[in-house]
Order: C-alpha cells, then structure tokens, then sequence
C-alpha cells in the first residue's frame, strides 16, 4: 500500500512567505525611500540598528518576563548605553532621536526629549537659556514637564499650583495647596528627573490670578539624587494591561518651595521686580509645550500602525485555517474578505500618518521659527489641527493596533505576538496631551469661527481661509453633483465628498449652537479633520510622481482605499445632507462598498511588499507572529521555553496548594464512595 506523504503545515509557512514576497511586483527599495523620506535616512537608520541589535544590552529576549522594576532599570540601562554609543561614535543629536526611536521602549528620558527641553528652549528667557541650556541639551540635568494634577488634567486653566511672586526676595513660592493640586502622571518623576518645568498659577502680590504660567524647579539634589526639602515625589504605580512600564509616572506635592525669579520661563509672560505683569503676545503660548508632543504624535502613531499592520499582514499570509483553496490546501487567511477588509486599510493609515507626521512636522518648526521672533499668526492654526490630528491619530491607532491583534485570532493574545506590547503602551495616547473628547471642542471652536469669519465678509471672501478650514468655501461655491454616480477610481471624488461633508456638518452644528445634541462635537470634528486629512492626501498622491510607475500605480490605490473607507465611514452624514442620493430603489452606498473590495483585491498581491518597504527587521517587530522568513509556529515554539515557569518539571505551587487541593478532592470522593 503506498504511504501518503503528511502535509507540513510548519514547512508550508517558509514557502507562503517566500511566494507572497515574489509575487509583489513593487520595488521595496524604492517605496522604502519614499516612506523614509530618502534614501539616506534609510541607511543612517540601517547603521544605528546594527549597532543595536548585536549590542547585548539591548537584547529583548527576556522583556515579556520581567516585573515593573525590571523593567524600569532596564529602561535606564539602555538609555545610558544609547549616550555612551553617541560618545563612542559621534552621533549627532538627530542620530541619537533615531536610535532611542528603534528601541520601542516607553523610556523616562522621552519626556526629557520631547517635553521638557524644548518647551524650556522655546519658552526660557536669555538669562535661564544660558545657564542651563547646554545642561539640558548635554542630559547634565534630566528633566520633565509637571502640567497635569490629581484633580485636572486637559482643563489646564484650573490647574491648582500655584507660584506665588515675593518682591521682597525676588522669588516665587511654588505651592500645592490641596491633594488634588498634586502633579500626577507625570513621565520622569517618580524616579529618573532632577529638574523639571512646572505649569503653576501666577499670583502676584496683590493676590491677583493670572492664570497658568511655567517655572523651572530643581527637584532633586545634584549630589545624590535626593528629593529636595519641601517636595514629596514618588512612583504613581502600575498602569493599565501593563503599559509604559519602563517610565516612572509619578507625583509631587510643594510646600512653599521658593525658587529665583529668573526660574520664570519668560520668553513670552514677565514679572517686573515690583511685581508688575507683562503681557505675552498671545494667550496660548504657554501651550507650546502640548502642540510639539502633538505634532509628533502623528509621525509616531504612523509607525507604530505600521508594526501592527507588517505583523499582522505577514501572520495572515502564512496562517492558513478553514476552507480549501486552489491547491488542496486550507486557505490564506490573507485571502478572505473578513481579514483583507480589516488589515489593508490599516496598511493604508500607516503610510498616510507616517507622510502626514512629516508635513505637520514641518509646519511646526516654521511656526516655531515665527514665534521666537514675536510672530504668532500661525499659533491659531496650529493649536486647531494638532489638536484634531492628535485626536484622529491616536483614536485610529489603538483602534488599528486591537483590530490587527484579533485579526490573528487566539495566538494573537499571546505576549509573544508582540501587538498587545504595542497596545499597552499607545492605549493612554487618547487621553494624554488633552483628553480627545475635549479637544474635539478646540476643533469644533476654531471651525465655527472661521465660517462666522466668512459669513461676516461682504461678500464672503474665501481667501480669509485657513487651510485647515477651506472646505468652507464649497458653502460660497457649491460644487455640480452628478445624478448619476460618482467616479470612485478617482482619488478627487472621496476628496471633495470629504470636504462638502465638513463644510455642511459646521454649517449645520451652528445652526443648533444653542442647542446641539451629544454628539454634534465628535461628528463636526471627525469630518473637519477627515477633510483636512483628505486634502492632504491628494497632495500625498501628487508627489508619488517622482516614483516609478508601477510604485506610482500601487501607492496611488493604497491611498485611494484610505480615501475610500474614510467615505465608507462617513456615509451616514453623506446620505443626510443628500450628498449621497439614492435614483432609484438601490442602495446607493453599495458602489463605495464595492469600490473597497476591488481595491483591496489589486492591492492583496503587494502587501508584503508594501509592509517590506516599512524596513523592520525581527528585531524590530520583537514579534513571533511577525518574523521576516514566516516561520511562526518555530517562532512561537521556541519563545514559549523561555518561559520561567518552565525551568522546573513540578512547579513550588505544587507542594504549597496543588497536593492539599488533590488530597482533598480524594479524601472527599472516597469518603462519598464510603456513604454509599
């Protein structure tokens, strides 16, 4: 009888890989430098990984296994290697922010970098920027940004702290008066800052409130690292799922701690020394600070969707479960609609965010530039779109990263996956830098009142536009809607349906100002920033010219299918202000529907390809399920020996709890057996 030769499900995973990978027809090389800006940067980055990943300090091996402590030291351990390595090599400072970016770890010296340094170097007076500019910049002191409290946080103007001016000793009083003026989850703190930029009420001496101002306060004794007299600190504890654990989030309360007066960051507000107060320029410049982490945010949230969507794309292109396929074997999951319509438009936000981050980067360095020179026309315009920005990357992202996790069904929950990581630590974007619910308000304000800028012009001049609010123009304008379908091969068509969507939905919310229902701030602010983001987009598409042409083919479908489901998800509105209409008793929503599933379907062969293009390595991902050459289950195999509990055959539970729950149980069934 002739033997049937067994199918190997492990060896088949290699050979999926390798096929999918063959069959992209896009040059990874080519989109690669595209995402990474140019081709230069791609191989800075290339030099700094290697340098990191055979460099056994940070080994990532046993990162799932270790406690919060653990964690927290190791966290320090690499950011003092990261600044030995730039001694060593000669890394300038971009070169260090790229290598502390690969170490996908939630370090205490990020809000060193992102918070603190540059909120003082953009807010400080000349006097304090001398003296202590070069230390920041040399890490000669480490430093965080103290603005949220016990008891407010995105409402920074009832913040409680207070800084108190004494004109008799030129110093101001730093003071928490209540429990809930404690600062509270603040990055750094708890263990790691010795100074740090904190966001007080200024009180003159005439008892006057001036509202919220920055100080810069020692916290800790340049001798020992000591918390000085006057100042409780401390480690606010645990985070949720386990998230940001190698970051001391922590809390202080003052006790009428006086610092010098020149400790005021007076590039902007000023105290005279008769206690006199000077104006800033503009009311919101204090809020710096929160716009460069914004600003940032996207770039980040870009790539962080593009780990989840490289994991969760190879995983599904290995894994075959269910149905029999063509080849006898059981199908991709990659290849059902169920997954596809899941996981690529995932790939599609990760390549808009990274491109857009770029942008809103650039933006904020040229209002930064403007503001050092007593110019704050762009501040407006900034605050609005860095905060709608911030509230859709970071909705997307954690949204994207469970999305992937389940899209890989059971194993997808093992830490090895390495996703839920990922989710632990963006899971408090949401609420950090403002609160996405209340910064919706800030979209929606700025929103309303450039179309009452418009209204109020005669006639209504659009050239009064921003270009986060220009959608309104198509109010002045309207566009000739076709009867007869629309066009959705055209990346224009989900472009201006986007914007007549905003322009409507702001032009119908101030109508009912007075009375607007529950929602009417999270539907005007998603389709502000959707407009915004779509416009964008186009201009995204334009500059894919300099691209190949079957790159320039494939990143242009990429984009329309994030065009596409933005429309799909915004159909309700479309079809209330009859920008959608039905002609006839069809639905009228199913083209768009259609339209996805045919992109998707031209896009399914390149995915690979495109999530090649991203560049991360094993290293990178730190993920089982994600592993370049496709082999998960050897992957997945080998992590689980690593497991402690696995060093020992009969566990200590066994002697302490396992043998009296046994004994027990016998003991009980034989004594029933014995009544009977």
């Amino acid at each position: 009888m002739a033997s049937t030769k067994i199918h190997d499900v492990n060896e088949q995973t290699a050979i999926d890989m390798n096929n999918a990978r063959a069959g992209s027809t896009v040059q990874v090389e080519s989109v690669r430098d595209f995402l990474y800006d140019g081709k230069q940067n791609w191989e800075t980055r290339s030099r700094i990984l290697s340098i990191l990943e055979n460099d056994p300090v940070f080994n990532k091996k046993q990162r799932d296994f270790m406690s919060r402590t653990e964690r927290y030291e190791r966290g320090m351990a690499l950011t003092n290697r990261i600044y030995e390595l730039q001694l060593q090599h000669g890394w300038d400072d971009v070169t260090v922010k790229t290598a502390i970016a690969l170490l996908d770890e939630q370090l205490p010296i990020g809000l060193h970098n992102v918070a603190f340094q540059p909120v003082f170097m953009l807010q400080g007076g000349p006097t304090l920027v001398k003296k202590y500019g070069k230390l920041i910049a040399t890490r000669g002191i480490l430093g965080c940004y103290l603005q949220t409290e016990l008891g407010h946080g995105t409402n920074v103007s009832r913040l409680e702290t207070t800084a108190t001016f004494i004109p008799e000793t030129q110093e101001f009083e730093i003071h928490s008066p209540t429990v809930t003026s404690s600062k509270w989850w603040i990055g750094a703190l708890g263990k790691t800052a010795t100074h740090g930029v904190v966001q007080a009420k200024l009180i003159l001496p005439n008892g006057k409130d001036m509202g919220p101002h920055l100080f810069f306060v020692q916290l800790r004794s340049m001798d020992d690292h000591r918390v000085l007299p006057g100042i409780k600190i401390g480690d606010i504890g645990p985070k949720a799922n386990a998230g940001f654990s190698p970051t001391d989030n922590g809390f202080a309360r003052f006790d009428h701690v006086r610092i010098p007066k020149e400790n005021m960051l007076s590039g902007f507000a000023q105290v005279t020394d008769d206690g006199k107060y000077i104006q800033p320029p503009h009311a919101k410049l204090s809020y710096g600070g929160m716009l460069y982490i914004r600003a940032n945010m996207v770039t980040g949230g870009g790539w962080l969707i593009a780990k989840a969507a490289t994991v969760s794309i190879r995983y599904a292109t290995v894994r075959r479960q269910g149905e029999r396929g063509p080849d006898g074997l059981e199908r991709q999951i990659i290849t059902y609609p169920s997954v596809y319509y899941r996981l690529l438009p995932i790939l599609s936000r990760a390549y808009m965010f990274i491109q857009l981050g770029r942008t809103l980067t650039d933006a904020f360095n040229t209002m930064a530039s403007r503001l050092s020179k007593g110019d704050t026309s762009l501040l407006a315009e900034m605050h609005a779109t860095t905060s709608g920005l911030k509230v859709y990357v970071s909705t997307n992202g954690v949204q994207d990263l469970e999305t992937a996790r389940r899209s890989m069904g059971g194993h997808g929950y093992s830490a090895f996956s390495g996703l839920g990581r990922l989710y632990a630590d963006y899971l408090p974007s949401v609420t950090y830098e403002g609160d996405n619910f209340v910064l919706d308000q800030q979209v929606v304000r700025a929103a309303l009142k450039s179309l009452r800028n418009l209204v109020s012009s005669k006639p209504p001049n659009v050239a009064l536009l921003s270009p986060s609010s220009n959608y309104l123009r198509l109010l002045v304008t309207p566009p000739s809607l076709p009867r007869s379908g629309y066009d959705w091969s055209d990346p224009s068509t989900a472009i201006l349906l986007l914007e007549l969507r905003a322009a409507f939905i702001v032009q119908e919310h101030a109508k009912n100002a007075s009375e607007p229902d529950a929602s009417a701030n999270q539907r005007t602010s998603k389709a502000v920033t959707e407009a915004f983001v779509a416009v964008q987009v186009g201009e995204m598409i334009k500059k894919l010219e300099n691209l190949n042409g079957r790159e320039r083919v494939v990143l242009t479908k990429l984009f329309l299918l994030y065009l596409l489901t933005t429309v799909e998800g915004a159909l309700t509105d479309l079809l209330s202000f009859g920008i959608i209409r039905s002609t006839s008793i069809a639905d009228p929503t199913r083209p768009v529907r259609l339209a996805v599933q045919e992109v998707c379907k031209d896009l399914l062969p390149e995915v690979i390809g495109l999530t090649d293009a991203f560049g991360f390595n094993d290293w990178d991902l730190d993920s089982a399920l994600g592993v370049y050459d496709g082999r998960v289950y050897e992957a997945l195999w080998e992590r689980a020996q690593a497991e402690p509990l696995n060093k020992t055959e009969v566990t200590a539970a066994y002697e302490a709890s396992i043998k009296p729950i046994l004994k027990r149980g016998q003991e009980m069934a034989s004594s029933s057996k014995a009544k009977l």
